[in-house]
């Protein structure tokens, strides 16, 4: 794959994706609910409005489609209604198509009453997984064998209904013809995607697995050790409102935060994720640029209520729109946000701090060499109040707007922000950077730093601390000593 290829020029059109799985009907009931039943201790909910949409596979295909990429979707539908409905749907979302139709098979169906966009109840209807009839999965099958070779990139969308019981065929074959093969899988045994270039759980999904991880650095390593274990290239881990970590089989893992100002339903979230993500690598994309294309993805499609899509034009200018960082003296809420778009990226942001009351040649090379262990620098500066408290009355000689100004002028630091506090540490968990710097005249090694600094919470999300050599003969009290002493 290609790597740093420029994300608004991104094209998908070319990308040839195959998704096999388990094909869903979601049903919204909307209405409005302003009684309790007399029956029961429950609202009563008056239905006004009626949606149907493809749910599972179908919703994956859907995504690709409105993508822009090249999409047949198989898998199985049942000889009833939702079956029907389903065919009319991808009929009007120009999704191509090989469903087999099943007898004595009901299609999965999941039926959700929504009162103001609120979820109240969600009602299934679909058969156990013992009642398929494995002949008729042999269709899918074949169907998927005569079809594979017309592809570049497999998707595999298990929902646990059945179709996919048994993936390995469907990647020992994909590999065969050299297709990409891309899954989100249900089952806990990670032998069946030996092969897999990408396998996403949500966590849930990966601690059921695992366990529970104490840090970000106990997952990675959990999540290399079942890599290596089982074969597959990469996991990309979906964490919610926490984001999204990606650990290949080899290299640094990353982790990008959630992007979404609003979220009003996640159901189909981790559908438009498994979509860009395959769109994305048929399109030689880079892992970590795929990845950040999916956070900006689940972002606007959790922002729409029920199950939806992400069109290509809306994730373009999303792009757009995230690669707008703006820079310089900034208030900490919005910094936080800026921060984490920048994090989306796949930017290590470094975060340094000092009162920077006299700027002089050690503390441009300290910055210069700090902006050098990540792609962006973030410099915390003491307030006036907390300057004196820690250095007595007579300082700051300048004022916290004026040190602030000096430093965002400087070629090395993107943004610069005030902290009232003696030490950083708040600061550090609210901004939440990847990399901590810090100068090694005040501590010899990594473990001399105080909690206080803020360095356990970035070790704890996978971020790293590091010590950099102070520049002999330069030191603030001394010029300001010397300055006073020569008025």
């Amino acid at each position: 794959m290609t790597a740093n290829k420029d994300l608004t020029n991104v094209n998908f059109s070319a990308a040839k994706i195959l998704v096999v799985g388990d094909v869903m009907l979601d049903k919204y009931w909307h209405g409005s609910a302003s009684r309790i039943s007399p029956e029961a201790p429950v609202p009563v909910v008056k239905v006004n409005n009626i949606d149907h949409r493809l749910g599972g596979a179908a919703n994956v295909a859907k995504n690709l489609v409105a993508l822009g990429c090249q999409v047949t979707l198989l898998g199985a539908i049942g000889n009833d209604d939702a079956g029907k409905i389903i065919l009319d749907l991808l009929q009007i979302q120009r999704v191509s198509h090989q469903l087999l139709t099943f007898k004595n098979f009901s299609t999965t169906t999941k039926l959700r009453v929504l009162c103001k966009h609120q979820q109240m109840i969600r009602l299934d209807h679909e058969d156990e997984l013992e009642t398929i009839d494995l002949e008729n999965l042999k269709g899918i099958y074949d169907l998927f064998a005569s079809e594979i070779s017309n592809f570049d990139t497999l998707v595999l969308s298990d929902y646990a209904k059945g179709v996919l019981y048994n993936p390995r065929p469907y990647i020992e074959v994909a590999n065969a013809f050299g297709v990409t093969v891309v899954i989100d899988p249900k089952s806990t045994d990670f032998s069946l995607y030996r092969g897999a270039a990408i396998v996403k759980p949500n966590l849930t999904e990966f601690e059921k697995i695992v366990g529970k991880s104490a840090t970000l650095e106990i997952m990675v390593e959990k999540a290399r050790d079942l890599l290596n274990q089982h074969g597959i290239g990469c996991l990309i881990i979906t964490r919610g409102g926490d984001g999204i970590t990606v650990v290949p089989a080899t290299g640094a893992a990353t982790h990008l935060p959630a992007l979404s100002n609003e979220v009003y339903d996640v159901t189909g979230a981790g559908d438009t994720v498994l979509a860009v993500l395959a769109a994305g690598i048929s399109s030689g994309l880079d892992i970590v640029q795929i990845t950040r294309l999916s956070t900006i993805a689940a972002g606007l499609v959790v922002s729409k209520v029920g199950t939806s899509s992400v069109s290509f034009q809306e994730l373009k200018n999303a792009v757009k729109q995230s690669d707008d960082l703006r820079f310089g003296v900034m208030p900490e809420a919005e910094l936080c946000d800026v921060i984490k778009q920048s994090q989306a990226r796949g930017e290590k942001v470094v975060f340094i701090n000092g009162c920077y009351d006299f700027i002089h040649y050690g503390h441009i090379r300290y910055i210069e060499r700090a902006r050098a262990l990540g792609d962006r620098l973030v410099v915390g500066v003491n307030t006036d109040a907390s300057v004196k408290r820690l250095k007595g009355p007579d300082r700051p000689m300048y004022n916290e707007q004026q040190r602030m100004e000096v430093l965002a002028a400087l070629k090395a630091v993107d943004w610069v922000v005030m902290f009232d506090e003696n030490t950083p540490g708040r600061l550090v968990e609210s901004l939440n950077p990847n990399i901590i710097a810090k100068g090694d005249e005040h501590f010899k090694s990594v473990d001399q730093i105080p909690a206080a600094e803020g360095v356990e919470h970035v070790l704890r999300n996978g971020g790293s601390v590091h010590l950099i050599s102070r520049t002999p003969d330069c030191s603030s009290s001394k010029m300001i000593e010397f300055v006073n002493e020569n008025q």
